[in-house]
């Protein structure tokens, strides 16, 4: 286990990513998936009150009713860190304190809970004043409805204008950032992005960890047939280089008796910013590849990091 820095909360290394929950995976199979990632031990669990509102007939919420309906049925909410975001719902948009409020109540009531563990900004809204915005979090903190807060899709800039304003202003401020990560998708994080979170003494618990499936290993040339509903966004990420990201993550997994999907996620752990990378599943098979916590030696790593690059 591991404690979020500036935060009293003790996680696994592997956040339990919930995207799927409620659209590729069914309640029942999303049910499944959380008793098999409890029973190993796991208790962080990732979520946004816009899941999965990008399916058709969907709305937004599904999958936060989905892990609301799990925690009644196995009376777990106190061993459980659960996280959810506000801002990017289409019927519930930007950080006004009137809609940090509303989402807010409106999340707890999916979770079936009386607190949110981690509350996203799931994106930046410059439209809204930091005070107003902040200030909604403080009073969600001192009514303890929430716990901390957390910044995902912000600019360096702002997360670090944010955090000062927090600091100047005695409120609240943003304790980790969730921003995309893995080790064939490195730029958009890696300079200026890691080096504002290392400064502000946070961390990264980065999305798309094994890169929407592509870093499990099951798409290489001439496979086309691979059973998932996110292998149109795992194939964005083929081409010459990252296969050989695979075949250098072949040899390493052959030495640590491991999946490819645990090498990956150990490379982010490996990096000094991250804390508990995300992962999903949509099968307690897919649970078991993600679920093993390896530790890569320094030359594995560098490996991995030359030939990312």
């Amino acid at each position: 286990m591991i404690t979020i820095a500036e935060t009293d909360l003790v996680v696994h290394p592997l956040c339990l990513g919930s995207n799927i929950f409620g659209s590729n995976a069914n309640e029942v199979q999303s049910h499944a998936v959380m008793d098999a990632y409890a029973h190993l031990g796991g208790n962080f669990i990732d979520t946004a009150d816009m899941y999965n509102q990008w399916v058709e007939g969907h709305v937004g919420g599904e999958s936060e009713t989905v892990i609301g309906s799990w925690i009644k049925s196995r009376s777990n909410r106190a061993s459980m860190v659960i996280a959810t975001k506000v801002s990017k719902m289409d019927t519930r948009p930007g950080l006004s304190a009137k809609n940090i409020f509303a989402a807010c109540e409106e999340s707890l009531n999916r979770l079936q809970t009386d607190y949110i563990d981690l509350y996203y900004s799931h994106e930046d809204d410059q439209s809204v004043s930091l005070e107003e915005t902040l200030g909604a979090y403080a009073q969600l903190i001192a009514q303890g409805k929430v716990r901390y807060i957390a910044a995902s899709n912000f600019t360096p800039a702002r997360l670090h204008e944010s955090i000062k304003f927090s600091e100047d202003n005695n409120l609240p401020a943003y304790v980790a950032v969730q921003d995309l990560y893995n080790l064939v998708d490195r730029k958009s994080y890696e300079g200026e992005m890691s080096q504002t979170v290392a400064e502000l003494g946070i961390s990264n618990i980065p999305f798309y960890g094994i890169a929407r499936g592509f870093l499990t290993g099951k798409y290489r040339p001439g496979i086309t047939d691979v059973d998932s509903m996110r292998a149109a966004g795992a194939r964005e990420y083929a081409n010459e280089k990252n296969y050989a990201v695979l075949i250098a993550m072949d040899e390493i997994a052959k030495g640590h008796k491991t999946s490819l999907a645990a090498i990956a996620l150990g490379w982010l752990r490996a990096q000094p910013t991250v804390s508990a990378p995300i992962a999903s599943a949509r099968t307690v098979d897919q649970l078991n590849e993600i679920m093993q916590v390896i530790e890569l030696t320094t030359a594995e790593v560098e490996t991995l990091n030359a030939i990312s690059a």
